[in-house]
């Protein structure tokens, strides 16, 4: 199976500790020891958050800071490629098309942001696409899918299964809404409806929930391609 999984920076390195990061090349590992190819797309989170922060005190541009979000994505990523005992990139690709050229060597390709204005959830949905994958997983911070934020709402029900085309309602649903946080932002959505993707979005705060999603035994949201 060719699998795409997105691990955003909270989840992979929240607080830069070695062993979460060693527990999610694990993960990887053992992925790949099971006969699966891997690519990996790799987000930012709080660190870059807060880099983001300073910036915008110091009067950066929006372009700006996206731009510095993609650096700090790329270097969450070098750790994950450090920590991988499997054939890998030897540094992270910058480009989709980087990224390809990786899996078509039988490495894990690993990444994170490539240009602003697109961020690592759109970059994993665009890189799935791109190879075919037959799965890709979301690997956030909070349990799946639900109707609202819940974070925001204590009333949000998490949904098991959405059509592609349900996916894209409840995400634009959510992201008008002031406050409120999505799991997957709308542009990756969006790809992943146009692609017919199979997705799945989990908690991967325990990457051996990444590598029983990809066994097809999984506790979060399963996204389905429209008929």
């Amino acid at each position: 199976m060719r699998v795409v999984v997105s691990i955003g920076g909270s989840v992979l390195a929240p607080d830069l500790a070695a062993d979460r990061v060693e527990q999610h090349a694990a993960a990887i590992d053992e992925l790949v020891a099971d006969g699966h190819e891997v690519a990996v797309v790799v987000g930012g989170g709080d660190v870059a958050r807060q880099y983001i922060g300073t910036a915008r005190d110091l009067g950066a541009t929006e372009y700006d800071l996206d731009a510095l979000g993609i650096d700090v994505t790329r270097l969450n990523a070098r750790l994950l490629v450090t920590a991988l005992e499997s054939s890998a990139t030897p540094e992270p690709a910058e480009t989709h098309e980087a990224a390809r050229a990786s899996l078509r060597r039988g490495e894990v390709a690993v990444m994170g942001g490539t240009v602003p204005g697109h961020t690592t959830d759109a970059v994993s949905a665009m890189l799935a696409e791109m190879v075919q994958a037959d799965l890709l997983v979301y690997a956030t911070s909070v349990p799946g899918v639900f109707s609202a934020d819940p974070n925001v709402d204590d009333d949000a029900e998490r949904f098991d299964t959405l059509s592609a085309s349900e996916l894209v309602d409840v995400i634009s649903s959510i992201e008008t809404t002031a406050g409120s946080n999505a799991p997957v932002d709308l542009l990756a959505t969006k790809i992943i409806e146009r692609s017919g993707l199979r997705a799945v979005v989990l908690d991967g705060t325990d990457p051996e929930r990444i590598v029983a999603a990809v066994e097809g035994a999984f506790d979060g949201t399963e996204v389905v391609p429209d008929d």
